[in-house]
């Protein structure tokens, strides 16, 4: 297996924070790519339809449950990682219309016109599927009207501050209520500002886990929060249904930097 990461264009860094290609060019039946709590609504397009999907051009929005894309043979993936709101502001639905769903991209209105899934299909160079990937994020972000500072403030508040006291503290920053807070997130985002400050949380660890950059997994329980180890276990569960020792075993055969 292959992966490489990537930083977007300069025209599309305002809506994707990171792309990611995955290819698995073996044969063999049941590669498996886990979709774990990020907190990063994603576009997924990929080569072989995944078991039990009918599409190969999807919207994911935020992920809480675990979950995972199976196939059955050689895939080319390509991720693109979404800001919290950007769902919402392509779409216009209610975000919490996509929490542990994905819709099919190619049957949104103007895109199924534009035959762009079967372009991906056809286009075989990886430069060729990136533009056209590049040029559906523009098409859709045409439609944004959203102004988007409020909410980016308020998730780069959460995401950079693990103190008791952070969601108090953003609600007085924005000079808002508790409320108005929970609807601003639940509308535009699709989580709670606890939750989704709970999947950043996870997500900050998971990396640092996912990437070997510890000595004892105290170190990661510490380092993102978390009250002590067995806590941080708890939550990793809760998010990947494995303990970390167990995802580490299971990830050491692709060796993985999701």
């Amino acid at each position: 297996m292959t992966t490489r990461s990537f930083l977007p264009p300069p025209a599309l860094s305002a809506y994707v924070s990171s792309i990611l290609m995955i290819e698995y060019s073996d044969g063999i039946p049941g590669f498996h790519i886990p979709l774990f709590a990020n907190g990063a609504p994603t576009i997924i397009f990929q080569s072989a339809k995944a078991v039990g999907q009918n599409s190969y051009l999807q919207l994911y929005g935020q992920t809480v449950k675990p979950a995972q894309l199976s196939f059955n043979g050689p895939v080319t993936l390509i991720a693109y990682f979404l800001y919290p709101h950007v769902p919402k502001a392509f779409l216009g639905i209610d975000a919490t219309e996509l929490t542990d769903r994905s819709i099919n991209l190619h049957e949104v209105k103007g895109l199924k016109e534009s035959r762009l899934q079967e372009r991906l299909l056809n286009e075989q160079s990886l430069p060729g599927r990136l533009k056209l990937m590049d040029d559906l994020i523009l098409k859709l972000a045409s439609a944004d009207r959203f102004d988007a500072a409020k909410l980016t403030f308020a998730t780069q508040h959460l995401k950079n501050n693990d103190a008791p006291d952070a969601l108090l503290e953003l609600r007085r920053q924005l000079n808002i209520s508790e409320r108005s807070l929970q609807r601003l997130f639940e509308t535009n985002i699709g989580l709670s500002p606890k939750m989704f400050r709970r999947v950043w949380q996870f997500h900050s660890a998971f990396q640092q886990l996912n990437h070997h950059q510890f000595e004892k997994l105290t170190d990661i329980a510490y380092e993102h929060g978390f009250a002590d180890q067995s806590h941080f276990i708890r939550v990793f569960k809760e998010f990947t249904n494995l303990t970390p020792k167990e995802y580490l075993q299971k990830a050491a055969p692709y060796d993985p930097k999701f």
